[in-house]
């Protein structure tokens, strides 16, 4: 697992230009005429800071905290995309973009090794906690990064309101079987999850950490129907639904590998780490097609499952699932 890590940051090296990582590829070609996007570089910025000691990570850490906190306009609001010139090309929201810039910004103000990476990251993230989104994905988002903040700094008020609202955003859980406070499962689901998991940790608040350990037990016994992981697809899904959906994509898996990291060093409960598993294996081949979702020779993650095979295309976002699941599932014996 070590030596695929090295080789994928590599590829992550080789997707980054002048000013971050490019979005998309055809096959392990960077498609520098799509551009840049806010989204991928914080995620970046993410998995570069979990690292230590790896020169390439380190080197992207940089390159993707500039990005971020060039996203940002006065008032906190981060523009999403850029092309392959360094222009912006929309305008600065709260959107998704937001909401991971500052789960980015929390996490390398906390745990990066570098302290001026942590003092600037700090800053973006001061800047941007004090938004908010009418979108509940975007709030969760923005949570991961607050909660890392508050475990940190517990009288960091602006990180801590942030968390009370993303709680209040998420909701709570309807009466019934469908243990989910929306009423269909759609994208990042177990970045939802993780958001009150983690809010509900770091306010002491049991009842939130109960609401948060709830729904990702309800999703992972969801998206585990014969054993393996078998995750939501991009049209979502409703209760009627059944038998897997396609295209599956390996941001799903690293939002579950995420959530059951954090929820096991919350709870120490082994269920959790048993999702972690399910989530590398599912990248090994242990998923609906039984294929393998990365490339071993260029390190690169697959960029979605299909119901017969692979799309071959090696991405950003996708490589960065795999590495997000890899870092997560190396904390366990059982990492492959």
């Amino acid at each position: 697992m070590n030596r695929l890590r090295t080789t994928t940051f590599d590829y992550l090296d080789r997707m980054s230009g002048k000013y971050g990582l490019f979005e998309h590829a055809k096959g392990t070609v960077r498609r520098e005429e799509h551009g840049y996007c806010v989204d991928d570089n914080a995620r970046l910025l993410v998995v570069a800071s979990r690292e230590s000691g790896n020169e390439v990570a380190d080197r992207l850490g940089r390159l993707a905290l500039s990005f971020v906190t060039e996203a940002q306009d006065t008032q906190g609001n981060v523009r999403n995309r850029m092309n392959s010139d360094g222009r912006w090309t929309d305008k600065a929201t709260t959107e998704d973009s937001w909401g991971r810039s500052i789960w980015a910004l929390g996490v390398a103000a906390t745990q990066n090794s570098d302290s001026d990476i942590r003092k600037a990251a700090q800053s973006g993230f001061d800047r941007g906690v004090a938004q908010r989104s009418r979108w509940s994905r975007s709030m969760a988002f923005a949570a991961l990064g607050a909660a890392e903040v508050v475990t940190e700094y517990p009288e960091h008020a602006a990180a801590r309101a942030l968390l009370t609202d993303t709680l209040d955003a998420v909701g709570e859980i309807q009466p019934g079987t469908w243990t989910w406070p929306e009423a269909r499962l759609r994208y990042a689901n177990g970045a939802l999850a993780e958001a009150v998991i983690a809010a509900g940790a770091a306010l002491a608040s049991k009842h939130d950490l109960q609401r948060g350990l709830e729904m990702l037990a309800w999703l992972l016994e969801t998206e585990t129907p014969e054993g393996h992981l078998s995750v939501t697809g991009t049209k979502g899904r409703g209760p009627e639904d059944r038998g897997p959906q396609f295209d599956q994509q390996p941001i799903e898996v690293a939002a579950i590998a995420d959530a059951c990291w954090r929820a096991y060093a919350i709870t120490g409960d082994d269920i959790w780490a048993g999702g972690v598993s399910a989530a590398a294996n599912w990248f090994t081949g242990s998923n609906d097609v039984g294929l393998q979702m990365y490339d071993a020779d260029s390190g690169g993650g697959f960029d979605g499952l299909q119901p017969k095979q692979v799309n071959l295309n090696q991405g950003a976002e996708s490589t960065l699932a795999l590495v997000t699941t890899m870092q997560r599932a190396s904390s366990f014996v059982f990492a492959p």
